[in-house]
């Protein structure tokens, strides 16, 4: 245990909880159908930068990170209520792209193998 750092640990934490609240307790017409994929804390548990994907298109990512960058002192208030640490961290919202990233990389692979082997080989 001494090598998984406590801010590794309670970022996990925040991720189990905060995916908790906001299936359960979090109201927002603009928060469409997200993952938390990644949380971040600080060395000093002061921010906590979460990163949120969604399936459902680069527009409700927006909207979404929007509502919940809206509603993060909400959300930091209910996440109190279920960790016991000194301090709690302020909570940023990022959207992340790395799933998009991925399939465009991959299309790009693909890509470049049908068109190598439309060429004779020399």
């Amino acid at each position: 245990m001494a090598n998984f750092p406590r801010s590794r640990r309670i970022g996990d934490q925040i991720q189990r909880d905060l995916s908790d609240i906001l299936r359960r307790e979090f109201r927002d017409p603009r928060l469409g159908m997200v993952t938390i994929t990644d949380v971040d804390v600080s060395r000093d548990f002061s921010h906590a930068t979460i990163y949120i994907s969604s399936l459902q298109g680069n527009e409700v990512l927006t909207d979404s990170v929007s509502a919940l960058t809206d509603g993060a002192g909400y959300l930091r208030s209910l996440l109190g209520k279920r960790l016991s640490i000194r301090v709690l961290p302020q909570l940023h919202f990022v959207a992340d792209t790395t799933l998009d990233r991925a399939i465009s990389l991959s299309s790009l692979i693909d890509q470049a193998i049908a068109d190598d082997s439309k060429h004779p080989k020399d």
